[in-house]
């Protein structure tokens, strides 16, 4: 009787099947309220990821979803507000359950941001500003801190003895 390998685990799979814009608002208010040219963008981005499983089997979807303000250096005039809500559909196999979630907020964001990037370049470009180049998003650490928020919340204050 020949005796069996071990069963060597399956590395994890993961395919990008698509990505898009979801949802897409860009308001020039500099331009609408005939501000003037001279200005110093101060620029804030919020990040927010959302993810879920779809109805076909192996099959899932992570959104990032970013609020850009630039508001005029030293004052409150905002020149802008861009929000973007951009997609990416998976095809992951091999990973298990209980990693599934930090995989797709760390792994399927990592694979899609260089696209949204030279969306959110192309949109403020075109838009009449500078391209807004954006970081390098460390969705690594925004998942841990995330996590840590959750664990706080759900933690129940100490009475006072």
């Amino acid at each position: 009787m020949a005796e069996e390998a071990p069963k060597q685990p399956t590395a994890p799979s993961m395919r990008v099947l698509g990505q898009f814009i979801r949802d897409m608002s860009f308001e020039n208010i500099m331009a609408q309220k005939g501000a003037p040219t001279d200005v110093q963008p101060d620029v804030q981005v919020q990040v927010n990821l959302d993810a879920k499983k779809r109805p076909t089997e192996h099959q899932f979807e992570t959104a990032i979803k970013l609020n850009v303000t630039s508001k005029n250096k030293g004052g409150d005039q905002t020149l802008f507000v861009l929000e973007l809500d951009y997609v990416g559909i998976f095809h992951i196999e091999n990973v298990p359950d209980d990693q599934i979630h930090p995989f797709l907020l760390i792994e399927c964001p990592r694979m899609i941001f260089p696209f949204l990037r030279r969306v959110v370049s192309d949109i403020t470009r075109d838009g009449g500003f500078p391209p807004l180049n954006l970081e390098n998003i460390d969705f690594m650490s925004m998942y841990r801190n995330e996590v840590a928020r959750r664990q706080q919340a759900e933690t129940p204050p100490k009475a006072d003895a």
